[in-house]
């Protein structure tokens, strides 16, 4: 689960994030240069890139680490599943 101090960190910048892409739609509606609107698409990226950073810090930190120490290796086993899943998943 989400701790209070990560899901407030999430929030403020998920919050920017929907403020930088109103910002792409409006040069998007207004006809704004290709590659202006191409770069406020890369920093919207990057900022998506922060928070799915934050999110799996706090899940190596939280869950995989107490299913590490739990001792049990059918939990164990989940959670390096999980993991290769969700890097899988980045490489894409």
């Amino acid at each position: 689960m989400i701790d209070e101090e990560t899901k407030q960190k999430a929030m403020g910048r998920l919050s920017r994030i929907e403020g930088q892409v109103q910002g792409v739609q409006r040069m998007v509606e207004e006809g704004k240069y290709c590659v202006d609107i191409l770069l406020q698409l890369s920093a919207v990226h990057g900022a998506l890139e922060q928070v799915r950073k934050i999110l799996l810090g706090r899940h190596i930190e939280s869950c995989v680490a107490e299913a590490m120490a739990s001792g049990r290796a059918e939990d164990r086993q989940k959670k390096i599943e999980e993991l290769l899943e969700v890097f899988a998943r980045y490489g894409r």
